[in-house]
């Protein structure tokens, strides 16, 4: 199975529904709004899955792509497809493991723009993002997207943080947060 992303390129998959990708709707939907802020961003893909949406940010020029994703095949495949999408002044990481101590990991670096998508019934949702906020990996004006089903979603409550949208296309939702510091 292939993927398609921006710019017309193509990406490999996994077989089956081990890995959910992102729906072209959702992902566009995504870059939409952040559209003109992609571009030399530091970029975090938790739950990465396919890697689709790392790959997606690396064609519109973000400048450090970081995924973390449990399944080795998955990484594997993200590896393949992102590097041959780099730059080569593009910096790029897969991490494997669990995703609460990958971002431990990550303590000391931030990201301006974060992809959070688990398995919906995972019940990563509150732990995930308050390693985020715990280890401050959020820049400052930074903002997280959240893919979760549209039907039965309560979103988390997280210190410091706001809801600043939340879009709806068909059984998924999006909720995206931002640091009330911000302030915009």
């Amino acid at each position: 199975m292939s993927l398609r992303i921006y710019g017309n390129r193509q990406l490999k998959t996994l077989p089956g529904k081990d890995t959910r990708p992102t729906s072209a709707r959702v992902r566009q939907a995504v870059f939409n709004i952040w559209q003109g802020k992609i571009a030399g961003c530091h970029w975090l893909d938790v739950c990465a899955g396919t890697g689709s949406m790392g790959a997606e940010a690396l064609c519109r020029g973000a400048s450090l792509v970081v995924g973390i994703e449990q399944s080795s095949r998955a990484c594997a495949i993200i590896q393949q497809n992102w590097q041959s999408i780099a730059r080569d002044e593009q910096e790029w990481k897969v991490l494997r493991g669990n995703a609460i101590q990958q971002l431990k990991t990550l303590s000391g670096k931030q990201f301006d723009k974060i992809y959070f998508d688990p398995p919906y019934a995972s019940g990563l949702y509150q732990p995930v993002l308050e390693a985020i906020a715990d280890y401050q990996l959020l820049n400052s004006g930074g903002e997280i997207a959240t893919e979760h089903s549209s039907q039965d979603w309560t979103p988390p409550i997280i210190p410091n943080w706001e809801i600043c949208r939340q879009k709806f296309y068909g059984n998924t939702g999006l909720t995206f947060y931002r640091s009330v510091e911000s302030g915009y």
